[in-house]
């Protein structure tokens, strides 16, 4: 009576047990996609600088505009839906994914391994490299150079890792976003300002006296962008990723850096990288 009374309880146990995996897996298709989610609502909601020439920044009549801005219109229109943009620090654009406050960020975000851990990426939409922004005739020419000098850079940003790590006796200040940091730049509050090298052709190009500025120490650093999306929706993710597949094989992703960052514009960055797409 024993053993019936030890395999009935062991029969009850893997009931439950089974029940409680079928209940988990009913929550987790019930929770559905971001796609779904997205389509049915009518809006994308995407996470972007707003002072981050040539990627994305408010023009003259006050309307977001960018690189990174019409990337994320073609994506919303591929859905069949509207584009509405909030604007993201380096420091808050992970929280506000993940809080729900955005769907998407396209906001000069590199993908590091460190980052997937909180989030999902898309497939790498621009490729860059960390350099140095200073005074022009500047003796700092090189990231060596800043051992005991104050140089700028984004709080919660690659950057302000990169720049530790490879001179840990330079003295980093950390601001908001990167014009806070130009400007300390221009107070001589830092003898630089670092972050990736197309952030700092925008800085340098949009400033008044872009003479007065240059860009110099190579790259130290790899920075491939890619856009931020939710863990474990795979379906929106790879909606996102043939979009910009999509764009690439057309020729429109080319028209659309060439609009931003082609020879005729005030930001140009020759376009040497080539997107990593999918058969």
């Amino acid at each position: 009576m024993h053993n019936v009374h030890k395999d009935g309880s062991m029969k009850k146990f893997s009931m439950m047990l089974a029940m409680v995996l079928v209940l988990g897996l009913g929550a987790g298709a019930a929770f559905g996609s971001k796609l779904d989610e997205v389509r049915k609502r009518g809006v994308l909601v995407a996470g972007v600088k707003d002072s981050t020439p040539p990627f994305a920044f408010m023009d003259a009549n006050k309307q977001h505009v960018g690189f990174e801005i019409d990337l994320l219109k073609y994506i919303a229109a591929k859905m069949g839906v509207r584009l509405e943009l909030k604007p993201v620090s380096s420091a808050t654009r992970i929280p506000m994914l993940t809080q729900g406050s955005v769907d998407i960020l396209a906001a000069t975000m590199s993908h590091q391994i460190a980052r997937e851990s909180q989030i999902d990426f898309t497939l790498t939409y621009f490729m860059d490299g960390q350099s140095l922004l200073v005074k022009k005739g500047s003796p700092i020419k090189s990231v060596k150079d800043l051992a005991g000098k104050k140089v700028g850079t984004a709080k919660g940003s690659s950057s302000e890792r990169n720049v530790i790590a490879a001179n840990r006796r330079a003295q980093v200040l950390s601001f908001e976003d990167y014009s806070p940091a130009f400007l300390a730049l221009k107070q001589g509050k830092v003898v630089a300002v670092t972050t990736d090298s197309s952030i700092l052709v925008g800085l340098k190009n949009q400033d008044d006296h872009p003479e007065n500025w240059e860009i110099v120490g190579g790259t130290f650093s790899e920075e491939p962008y890619a856009m931020g999306v939710l863990q474990n929706d795979s379906k929106f993710r790879n909606f996102v990723n043939a979009a910009l597949i999509e764009m690439w094989r057309s020729g429109e992703y080319t028209k659309t850096y060439e609009r931003w960052m082609g020879p005729k514009t005030r930001f140009h960055i020759p376009l040497r990288w080539k997107m990593d797409i999918w058969p």
